[in-house]
């Protein structure tokens, strides 16, 4: 978006910022509404996997009157003597605490716990009801308040996880902060990310997350300085996109530079972008045709093996994996960059 050259009030600013940032965080609608077979359950716990089981919770924020709903994958217990790390991840806006399942089904195989967040005011829901007012519900889904209650959604659900039976399990201090379009927007949120209003700084960023992984993260329209607003993350960061990444709803569009952009301005010390070659927005959901049936499914295994690699660098110190990556998938890699001084 491109300011006004002539003065504005700080009142017209305000809403300038807020309509930018509505598109922006109106790139999730690439994503599309999710299946019957990724509905909510009631609370369950199912064993899917011998080496890991999931579980739903139906948490609730009494101080904000808010549901935050979760689905945690969870490493089986006879496998990991030691607490485990956590994979805290926040979905695109109409998705769910099911969606991104390729991801938490395969963390909690190699012995991290994944918690899927729900975020009620930018869910599945906006798909639902009447059709005409659709617009009005996505509109609400972007405001500047939803993106701000996603931060403290996320910072709720670990206070309950951490809290709860099932804390000896998790290791408090290893935890990452993952997501997708408007859920990359909120990683960035929850891992730093400097957020001015009226010469006031909104407090954001979570000191619990230890490393972030941001998939497809739209830009911070309306805001002209990204690095002033991105270059306070202190903490590694794993970026991922690919070259026809590209965001088109009616009155906006956002090419794939846009998420490299936002790797350059990011500040971790520690950070690696890779690009895939082709692909979409939404290929990084659990829909299996976005992007072209073969390579959707190449880029969701390459997917999860880099974002291992990145979490055992992160984690264990073995940058092995991460260097050898991108000879493993050259033949769908565009670009691959690690830096780290």
């Amino acid at each position: 978006m491109t300011l006004p050259s002539r003065p504005i009030s700080r009142e017209r600013r305000n809403m300038l910022r807020s309509a930018a940032l509505l598109m922006a965080l109106c790139a999730g609608l690439a994503v599309a509404p999710a299946r019957a077979d990724e509905a909510p359950s009631a609370v369950a716990t199912a064993a899917t996997s011998s080496a890991y089981s999931s579980q739903t919770f139906e948490w609730f924020d009494a101080a904000r009157g808010r549901a935050v709903p979760v689905r945690l994958y969870l490493p089986d217990a006879a496998s990991a003597e030691q607490p485990v790390p956590l994979v805290v991840f926040s979905h695109g806006i109409g998705g769910s605490r099911n969606g991104y399942s390729y991801l938490g089904r395969y963390w909690a195989s190699q012995g991290y716990a994944s918690l899927h967040l729900q975020h009620v005011g930018s869910d599945r829901s906006v798909w639902t009801g009447n059709p005409f007012e659709m617009v009005g519900r996505l509109h609400d889904a972007a405001r500047e308040s939803e993106a701000i209650a996603r931060a403290h959604d996320l910072r709720f659900a670990l206070d309950q996880l951490l809290g709860s039976a099932l804390a000896p399990r998790i290791d408090a201090q290893r935890i990452v902060a993952a997501g997708h379009s408007y859920g990359a927007n909120t990683v960035l949120l929850a891992s730093g990310a400097n957020v001015l209003r009226d010469g006031r700084r909104i407090e954001l960023r979570d000191v619990r997350i230890k490393a972030a992984i941001v998939l497809s993260a739209p830009p911070f329209y309306g805001e002209t300085e990204p690095g002033r607003i991105l270059g306070g993350i202190s903490v590694p960061s794993l970026h991922v996109t690919a070259t026809e990444d590209i965001i088109r709803i009616p009155g906006y569009y956002s090419g794939a530079e846009d998420r490299v952009a936002i790797y350059e301005a990011t500040g971790s010390p520690r950070k690696t972008l890779a690009v895939f070659e082709g692909g979409s927005h939404s290929i990084f959901t659990d829909r299996a045709g976005t992007g072209g049936f073969v390579l959707n499914a190449q880029v969701k295994d390459a997917t999860r093996e880099l974002s291992l690699a990145f979490l055992n660098s992160v984690f264990k110190g073995d940058d092995r994996a991460l260097a050898m990556w991108p000879a493993q998938f050259a033949g769908i890699v565009a670009r691959y960059v690690r830096y780290s001084p």
